[in-house]
């Protein structure tokens, strides 16, 4: 199964607009303050540049869940997928209540031991994609023992 990861530039093209020309006209029109918030406008502005800049050179990302293995992106845009086995996903679940304000509801959080990669319903074209992820990684992880059969 593979679900590619649909994520907007509205966000990186409306932070690079409005924090380059809000910055700049801060810098130009007031004082040391506003000179200072200026500059963090505008650095703001140019790493949100940089953030579009890449999502036209790196694809959004493609999550592939197969009985042999599982390719999960780092993020939206970025390259090099984390690439494991079924095996090694410890847990795959929903988060809807407990989420960043920034972050659309349901994320898709998926648990590999130590690490764990979320993915926010903004990501995905509809819900139904990230039901059908958490599914096919359930099916695949490994059956979980009792506590009395793992400590004997």
């Amino acid at each position: 199964m593979e679900v590619e990861l649909e994520v907007s530039r509205q966000r990186q093209i409306a932070w690079t607009i409005g924090g380059i020309i809000g910055g700049a006209l801060l810098v130009w029109k007031l004082g040391t303050v506003g000179v200072w918030a200026g500059y963090v406008l505008i650095a703001l502005g140019l790493f949100r540049a940089f953030q579009l800049v890449m999502s036209f050179v790196n694809p959004p990302g493609t999550i592939v869940v197969s009985n042999d293995k599982v390719v999960l992106p780092r993020g939206p845009h970025r390259g090099k997928p984390l690439e494991v086995t079924p095996s090694e996903v410890t847990a795959a679940y929903f988060l809807r209540r407990s989420v960043p304000w920034n972050s659309a509801s349901p994320v898709l959080v998926v648990e590999l031991g130590e690490k764990a990669l979320a993915f926010p319903r903004d990501w995905f074209a509809s819900e139904a994609d990230q039901r059908q992820i958490a599914s096919a990684l359930l099916k695949r992880m490994p059956p979980i023992k009792p506590a009395a059969e793992a400590s004997a």
